[in-house]
């Protein structure tokens, strides 16, 4: 019995990333497409989101416009492709403050937000910092923690302390620390009451960003599973290498259970639907008689 359906939601993309960004020590090898996602989650009486995008305007869209991004669409036009709205909204789960993950914060004005205390609290330290250390801010909009915090004065902000079980029934929070952030956030979304990891999903956030983070390069790789981390951390590889082999244990080591929102080649193992704006909706599972938003 599967209680919540999931769908990733494309909603803009890179077409030109380094690899290196992705893959740790992929230098010189040339460039991959980052689609730009966040991810739908929907059953239990509850309509709920990891991450939210950004809104493209001021610091956002100069982030965006130095990474490179192209075909972005709000969240009430990619969310109209599977049937919702943004007031519907009722749970949302922050992995990370990076500005295409918790940028888009206003477009959700019913929802709860969830964020690990540590980094929300870090990203206003290191705002606090010299600009010869801004490095650390590369990715991150000061705004949007300025946003996080209003959510905070209204009530609508949870800050979580380590892991946290049943976040919604059935949703568990993972804590990863100085990791790809200071405390990035995984999700698990137990389908299966009746057993511990039979149908369990692991929304990555960044701390996975392609297959080949979990799988290895396929090059001259002697083991069947070596896990590669991010190129992109303000904490160290091996505790993102930490944070795939506990991703992967929740999911009793099922690689395709454990969903990176920026590969592009999800498509190549889920059912997919390419919508008019050419951006993809992904269909990782249905609960029980939810109707498929991605069958012709």
């Amino acid at each position: 019995m599967s209680q919540y359906s999931i769908w990733v939601l494309e909603y803009s993309y890179v077409t030109k990333y380094h690899k290196s960004g992705v893959i740790y020590g992929a230098h010189n090898q040339g460039f991959v497409k980052l689609p730009y996602c966040y991810v739908l989650i929907k059953g239990n009486g509850h309509v709920a989101m990891v991450d939210v995008g950004y809104n493209n305007t001021d610091y956002g869209k100069h982030l965006a416009d130095k990474f490179g991004v192209e075909n972005w669409h709000s969240p009430r036009e990619v969310l109209a492709g599977v049937g919702v709205k943004p007031e519907e909204i009722d749970t949302v789960f922050i992995t990370h403050a990076h500005f295409d993950h918790f940028g888009n914060v206003e477009d959700f004005p019913n929802a709860k937000f969830f964020i690990q205390e540590r980094e929300i609290a870090k990203w206003t330290w290191a705002m606090s910092l010299p600009d010869r250390l801004r490095w650390m801010m590369t990715a991150v909009d000061p705004g949007d923690i300025i946003r996080g915090l209003d959510l905070a004065r209204q009530k609508r902000l949870t800050c979580v302390s380590g892991d946290l079980a049943d976040a919604l029934p059935g949703i568990d929070l993972h804590v990863a620390q100085d990791s790809h952030t200071f405390g990035s956030m995984w999700v698990t979304v137990r389908n299966d009451a009746a057993s511990r990891t039979a149908d369990n999903w692991v929304l990555a956030g960044d701390l996975v960003y392609v297959f080949d983070n979990i799988e290895g390069s396929g090059a001259n790789v002697d083991v069947d599973t070596l896990y590669v981390p991010v190129g992109l951390a303000v904490g160290s590889q091996e505790n993102l290498v930490m944070a795939t082999e506990a991703m992967m244990k929740e999911v009793d080591y099922e690689a395709r259970r454990v969903i990176p929102i920026h590969e592009e080649r999800l498509s190549q193992r889920f059912p997919s639907r390419l919508m008019e704006n050419g951006l993809l909706v992904t269909e990782i599972c249905l609960a029980d008689g939810e109707t498929s938003k991605v069958a012709s």
